[in-house]
C-alpha cells in the first residue's frame, strides 16, 4: 500500500481495507460505506460512486454511491467521463465539466470530476467516480490516492460478482 504524507489519506485507506473485509455485509453495502467515508472525509468529494462493467452489454452499472441521487445508473461504454474511462483504461480528471463535450450532467452543482478505473486480473471491471462542486479541486495526490482505493477494491472484489 502506498504511503502518504497526509495522515488523513493513510487512515482512510486503512479504514477502506477494514470496511471491504467485513464479511457480514454485502458487496454493495460495503461499497456504499466506502463512498460515505470518502464523501464525509474529503471536503471536495461531493458525490462518490462505484460503477461496474457488464461486458456483454457494454454498459456500466452504478452499484453504490454517496451524494445526491443520479439518473445515470447505467452508462454505455464511451458515453460521458465514466464511459470514456471504460474504453481508455486510464484515469481521467476533468477540471471544468462545462468545457467537456462528452459529459453526462449529474447535477447543476457539479463543476469537476475524476474517474479512476478498477483493474481485476488486468481487466478494467469498474471505476470510482468523484464529482465536486468546486472548479479544478483534484490534485495529483487525489489521483494517486484514488488509485490506491481502487487497488483495495480490486483485492476485495468478489470472485462470483458479475458486474
Amino acid at each position: 500500500m502506498q504511503q502518504f504524507k497526509n495522515a488523513i489519506l493513510q487512515k482512510l485507506l486503512s479504514s477502506i481495507k477494514n470496511i471491504l473485509s467485513e464479511p457480514a455485509h454485502s458487496w454493495e453495502e460495503r461499497l456504499k460505506k466506502v463512498c460515505e467515508l470518502l464523501q464525509k472525509n474529503q471536503s471536495h468529494y461531493d458525490w462518490v460512486g462505484f460503477y461496474f462493467a457488464n461486458f456483454d452489454t457494454q454498459m456500466l452499472h452504478l452499484k453504490a454511491f454517496a451524494g445526491t441521487p443520479t439518473e445515470h445508473t447505467a452508462i454505455p461504454f464511451g458515453k460521458g467521463i465514466c464511459g470514456q474511462v471504460a474504453l481508455s483504461n486510464a484515469s481521467l480528471v476533468v477540471p471544468d465539466v462545462q468545457a467537456e463535450d462528452n459529459y453526462l450532467s449529474c447535477g447543476i452543482d457539479v463543476r469537476s470530476e475524476i474517474v479512476v478505473p478498477i483493474f481485476v486480473d488486468g481487466r478494467n471491471v469498474g471505476q470510482i467516480d468523484i464529482d465536486s462542486h468546486a472548479l479544478d479541486p483534484f490534485k495529483p495526490e487525489d489521483e494517486v490516492f484514488l488509485e490506491e482505493v481502487c487497488k483495495i477494491v480490486a483485492d476485495a472484489y468478489p470472485n462470483n460478482s458479475k458486474p
